[in-house]
């Protein structure tokens, strides 16, 4: 995207520099990081990033200020995860961009998804800071929106996640921790913030209040840092040792209900010169004719599951009546390779994360990438590829 950075990078790498950048990496996560670390990161110009940064921001605006759509997007959320003590506004937001370059213009920004859930807020500055420091890359490049430097962005992390609350009453909530790949970020909060990943499984209920397990001693929860999927809650037909529904004593970094209520869901809500049309199935009238250029996805599934390119009408006609109306059909993004590589011109899909403290603006804080020349850019669809994966946005002035 910055033609003399990105020249420059390319021709000083070697695989001895990856190698050594992939062990700090996992000296800085102290555990191996079992998805694919791009070998390089992604320069953009201020200039970009802003524009997606500002245009997130009005997509959630336009939602959130609709009164319809809260209403919506409430009713969405499954009758057995709907949980009490909501607050007005999602604390963590990240909204998906693909690249797409039209006649030889500049390549603008696509709405891929747009998600009320946290996603890699410790790992990503980490990631992007180890590009930094083990490839020698320019002091000038920034990392993170606005103001915000390492120790001020940490700050306002623990502001988001601790709330009011000791640490050793804050708990990262997730299906067995240690055995997810999102490990690295876990354990990275960990050292942040001072709290500790736990297992739902191992939560303990007495009356309406949460405990857990330290150091053989009963903790009291009382702010839950939520990073539990659901899909995968289900999935695993996994029951937890308390009610979602129920009225406990306990506040939400990350409230559940706006996994639901800021999702794909959410899409054909939106008017935008960013967002591919989308229709929900149930409310579709007439299918279009050209497949080639659909998608069809499930409104709840994770990393790019159950997602049908071009479906067929078999495809279409198994989904059941009662099931139509979770799932939509969108419009296909052609993303354009616009970051080069040694294995030729790759991808790039930008996630901007987005942080709203309570009766504060909502703050875009920094940019995820990830890269590929597959049909999906998650990193399982593009296995056995080089200059591919997790990455992380550069911002120059």
């Amino acid at each position: 995207m910055i033609p003399d950075l990105r020249r420059q990078f390319n021709a000083a790498f070697t695989p001895g520099k990856y190698q050594h950048f992939l062990q700090r990496m996992e000296q800085r996560c102290r555990t191996a990081i079992q998805f694919r670390i791009c070998e390089t990161p992604c320069f953009f110009p201020a200039s970009l990033m802003n524009q997606m940064a500002g245009t997130g921001e009005v997509l959630v605006r336009q939602l959130l200020d609709n009164e319809n759509y809260r209403r919506a997007s409430h009713a969405a959320v499954p009758a057995e995860f709907h949980t009490p003590g909501e607050e007005r506004d999602p604390l963590f937001v990240s909204v998906d961009f693909g690249l797409v370059r039209e006649a030889g213009s500049e390549p603008q920004p696509r709405l891929v998804e747009l998600q009320a859930f946290p996603t890699l807020y410790a790992y990503q500055a980490a990631l992007a800071q180890e590009y930094k420091e083990a490839y020698g890359l320019p002091d000038t490049l920034k990392i993170f929106f606005g103001d915000l430097d390492l120790e001020k962005y940490h700050r306002l992390l623990r502001r988001a996640i601790l709330g009011k609350h000791d640490p050793e009453n804050v708990v990262l909530l997730e299906i067995d921790p240690y055995d997810q790949k999102t490990l690295p970020d876990f354990l990275l909060t960990e050292e942040i913030c001072g709290i500790q990943p736990v297992n739902i499984r191992a939560v303990v209920k007495e009356g309406s209040k949460l405990h857990y397990k330290k150091n053989g001693k009963s903790i009291p929860i009382h702010r839950i840092y939520n990073r539990v999927i659901f899909d995968e809650l289900v999935r695993k037909k996994i029951q937890p040792p308390f009610d979602f529904r129920e009225p406990l004593e306990v506040e939400w970094a990350g409230h559940p209900n706006w996994y639901f209520r800021i999702s794909k869901f959410s899409i054909p809500y939106l008017r935008h010169e960013s967002v591919p049309r989308t229709w929900f199935l149930d409310e579709l009238k007439h299918i279009p004719g050209d497949r080639d250029n659909y998608l069809l996805k499930p409104l709840y599934s994770f990393a790019g599951g159950g997602i049908i390119f071009a479906p067929s009408e078999e495809q279409l006609a198994a989904i059941p009546a009662r099931e139509r109306h979770n799932y939509i059909l969108q419009e296909r993004l052609q993303f354009s390779p616009v970051i080069e590589t040694p294995h030729g011109p790759t991808q790039a899909e930008v996630r901007i994360m987005y942080i709203w403290l309570p009766g504060e603006a909502l703050r875009p804080v920094m940019g995820l990438v990830r890269m590929g020349r597959g049909k999906m850019m998650g990193v399982d669809h593009n296995r056995n590829l080089e200059w591919v994966g997790a990455s992380a946005a550069l911002i120059s002035s």
